[in-house]
């Protein structure tokens, strides 16, 4: 019975988290968000006014986690990397988890679909524009050094290769001519670092002369004080980033997550330049885009995985290890080594 009793203490005190963690339900309670590298700095954005609410008044100090490539992230949870939120750049990356059992089947079934944050696909170039790079067939020219993630591991790679896929057939090219093109697009491919973030960075270090990327990670980059400029083309791809929580989540993540698809969490993700799920949402300005007071420009083709492409289900056959198209057009390269 005393060790039951010892036993009963213990937990209770490491649940609790100590004398000054008491809050408005008793102790304190760690969010661990596991995600895809980009939208860290919009988390923690997010956490600190969740934390001004009377959902998060429990919330410990910091939330807890890691941040990597979407796909590397993925797995490590499915690993045992714990989580109770998990903010990854591609659906697939959550549906490893349900086929795991570590989300439940059920985690799309809300007003937006699983998604939590949005951004579109654009060129980072050097300031000036030194090249006048503005389509997708300026990217084909000699002295153009591309720069964008890996599919083998980031989710932001497969955004980027789909989006320079859908363009060619959205203006009428055959699957032929559309895998052409894509094949003479990772011609001039100069490096396919781990992560959307590792891309940005091998950017800011001098390689290439032109980043496919988030447009929200190009707003922040600005933000930051990098002298780039971005180009949102003229056909471009919805980004659309998913986040669930899982099965043996802290009670505090649904609070969470309910908070991030709200008006004053999405507010957060549009000041790192994110586009809002909520889309009648009171745009403020934000700092770093091409017009602070319209920052989010409607392409003129936008287009979408469920539309171009039926779906991740049928998208993400492009990237099998055995058979897709996009890894022979890579492995045939020699630059995804």
């Amino acid at each position: 019975m005393a060790a039951i009793a010892v036993t009963s203490l213990l937990v209770l005190s490491a649940c609790g988290g100590g004398d000054d963690a008491a809050g408005a339900g008793g102790g304190e309670q760690t969010l661990n968000i596991v995600g895809f590298a980009v939208p860290e700095e919009a988390n923690n954005a997010i956490y600190e006014t969740f934390k001004e609410t009377d959902a998060g008044a429990d919330a410990a100090g910091e939330p807890e986690g890691s941040y990597g490539a979407s796909g590397d992230q993925s797995r490590a949870v499915e690993g045992g990397l714990e989580a109770d939120y998990v903010h990854f750049s591609i659906e697939p990356d959550v549906t490893r988890l349900v086929e795991s059992g570590q989300v439940a089947e059920d985690w799309k079934d809300n007003e937006t679909d699983g998604i939590v944050s949005r951004s579109v696909v654009v060129f980072v170039v050097e300031e000036g524009n030194p090249l006048g790079i503005e389509t997708w067939d300026d990217l084909l020219q000699d002295d153009v050094e591309i720069i964008t993630p890996n599919p083998g591991s980031s989710g932001a790679a497969k955004w980027n290769i789909l989006a320079a896929y859908g363009q060619a057939i959205a203006g009428g090219a055959s699957e032929d001519e559309a895998k052409q093109y894509l094949t003479d697009f990772v011609g001039n491919v100069a490096a396919l670092p781990g992560s959307g973030r590792d891309a940005t960075t091998a950017f800011k270090d001098g390689t290439g002369n032109v980043l496919i990327s988030y447009e929200n990670e190009a707003i922040l980059a600005r933000q930051s004080g990098e002298a780039f400029d971005y180009v949102v083309p003229d056909t471009t791809l919805l980004i659309e980033n998913p986040g669930a929580i899982l099965e043996d989540a802290d009670p505090i993540a649904q609070s969470w997550l309910d908070f991030v698809l709200s008006e004053e969490g999405q507010t957060e993700f549009v000041k790192k330049g994110f586009r809002s799920v909520i889309d009648d949402l009171e745009i403020p300005e934000v700092e770093g885009a091409n017009d602070p007071a319209d920052p989010f420009p409607a392409p003129g083709t936008l287009l979408t995985v469920g539309e171009a492409f039926g779906g991740w289900s049928e998208a993400n056959a492009f990237f099998d290890e055995e058979d897709g198209f996009v890894t022979e057009i890579l492995q045939e390269s020699g630059k995804a080594e």
